[in-house]
């Protein structure tokens, strides 16, 4: 079936459950957190009071994910070329399920913060692997299709997150009814990847042209013959990563502002919240489903970069559609349908682009780089607009000039930052 023998359908397999569980980890606090914030506080359910501290420390727990992201990338992205790409497959997906399945046993949100930052160190490390591995085994021509089937387990892990925060936080009677449980039982649900990642070590090898790089170094990214390369992958990703997080963050937490703001009777809000929450969600996983799996006919088509130009002219559009128009709360989350085939569709390049930039010796190195330490910079972000709305200000608002991120990736595009490697041949 298009052209793979069913070892590199194996590894694509493996590589995309690695990736989908790392997104499915990375985002269950996000789901959570209008229970999970309010229970550690003390907080009864319903208080109005709660709202802002919510909103805070999502922002505050979603910028410290980003940041243990970009630092587990790094290291990660180093053992990849030096350990092999299935060995730091395992350790990373045992590190960010075993640090997600510890925060259902957090006393407070400190010592939550302090497991989902382990969690984050390995959710960080998972993709520059998985994708060298990919990239290493698909056939020369199948490359981008290859990248781009993996990346679309990122909407699948979103939309598992959503089934299992809807289940358990809604529709089992028995665990809903207490808020203090239903959360911790969410978090229990992130040790599922730690069997994936046993399956794993025992199915899948280390692609035959691969051999250790004993002294790679960071430094070597930025020697002229790679320094274009990696600042204009590196731009690429900021971009896309400021805009996914300033938007995907903030999704829970705006369904729950729109659920307060409709909510017919008191007692129901609990539930219009979760409603809410699994509508916005869901819409917005759809759409990066299918922006993902557009990312193949457009950069085979077109190219790299006007696939880039299209995306990002795509994401300012659908953002201020989504949060700049006039309109009933539920229209708007239906709204994030297109958000997701733009900012979360565009993800599906990452996986396939970043690793073309770089020889092999460097390629986990040089894709871990550009693809995570932009997190440290887009860390910002998710914090200034949890901030901005803990003011007083309505989030929905503020959401709107999101939209300026993808403009200015336009611009960067049209001075020549990013590099075209349609038809170049990967080492």
């Amino acid at each position: 079936m298009f052209g793979l023998t069913r070892y590199q359908w194996l590894v694509l397999f493996a590589a995309w459950l690695g990736w989908g569980f790392d997104v499915f980890d990375g985002l269950l606090f996000n789901y959570v957190a209008p229970i999970c914030v309010p229970d550690l506080l003390g907080y009864a359910p319903g208080d109005p009071a709660a709202k802002a501290d919510t909103m805070m420390w999502t922002a505050a727990l979603s910028s410290l994910l980003l940041l243990g992201w970009a630092l587990g990338g790094v290291i990660f992205g180093k053992l990849t070329d030096k350990l092999g790409r299935t060995r730091t497959m395992l350790i990373t997906m045992l590190t960010y399920a075993i640090g997600t399945a510890a925060c259902a046993f957090a006393p407070n949100l400190w010592v939550l913060a302090g497991f989902r930052f382990i969690a984050s160190l390995g959710i960080g490390g998972e993709w520059a692997a998985g994708a060298s591995l990919v990239a290493e085994t698909m056939p020369k021509d199948k490359r981008i299709l290859g990248g781009a089937l993996l990346y679309t387990s990122a909407p699948i892990g979103l939309l598992l997150a959503t089934f299992v925060n809807d289940l358990f936080t809604r529709q089992l009677d028995s665990i809903a009814a207490d808020p203090s449980l239903s959360w911790r039982v969410v978090f229990i649900t992130g040790l599922v990847p730690a069997g994936v990642a046993l399956l794993i070590r025992m199915k899948i090898k280390e692609p035959e042209s691969w051999a250790p790089s004993e002294n790679t170094r960071l430094a070597e990214l930025f020697t002229p013959q790679l320094r274009r390369r990696t600042l204009g992958g590196l731009a690429m990703a900021v971009i896309a990563l400021v805009t996914w997080w300033s938007c995907s963050a903030f999704i829970p937490v705006i369904a729950s502002f729109l659920a307060a703001d409709t909510a017919p009777d008191p007692a129901m809000l609990a539930t219009r919240k979760v409603e809410f929450i699994t509508l916005g969600t869901t819409t917005f996983a759809l759409g990066g489903l299918l922006g993902t799996a557009l990312t193949v006919p457009l950069a085979l088509r077109l190219g790299r970069r006007p696939m880039f130009a299209i995306y990002f002219v795509g994401s300012a559009m659908a953002i201020w559609a989504a949060f700049g128009s006039a309109v009933e709360a539920e229209t708007r989350l239906y709204l994030l349908f297109g958000v997701g085939v733009t900012v979360f569709g565009v993800f599906g390049a990452f996986s396939f682009y970043l690793p073309e930039l770089f020889p092999m010796r460097l390629r986990g190195t040089g894709a871990g780089f550009c693809y995570n330490a932009g997190r440290v910079l887009t860390a910002v972000f998710p914090f200034a607009v949890g901030m901005v709305v803990k003011s007083g200000v309505n989030p929905v608002w503020v959401m709107q000039w999101v939209a300026i991120p993808p403009l200015v990736g336009l611009g960067l595009l049209a001075v020549g930052v990013a590099v075209e490697t349609r038809g170049q041949p990967i080492e």
